[in-house]
């Protein structure tokens, strides 16, 4: 399930449907703000992001992840928050 959506955030249009179903706005704007650093879409970011975090997971990210996954309704959307909330820099305030 988590790999199928992964291979998925290749498609902008996906990546795009999956940040407007986090309905989370901070958070929106933190990929918009990191989109804008790096000068890259957003979605590209949020795919970039997710790979990037699950290439280097260690066991203890991994025990997380899925303690995350098996707690959530849609357990595809709450690891992806779980991992762009923790990647992405936080915003000054």
């Amino acid at each position: 399930m988590l790999g199928k959506l992964i291979d998925s955030l290749d498609d902008p249009a996906v990546a795009m449907k999956l940040v407007a179903a986090l309905g989370d706005p901070a958070l929106e704007t933190r990929l918009a703000t990191a989109a804008d650093a790096e000068g890259r879409p957003v979605a590209d970011i949020v795919a970039t992001t997710v790979r990037n975090f699950l290439n280097a997971a260690s066991d203890d990210h991994w025990v997380q992840l899925m303690s995350i996954m098996n707690r959530a309704k849609d357990p595809g959307l709450a690891a992806v928050r779980a991992i762009l909330s923790s990647e992405l820099p936080e915003l000054a305030a």
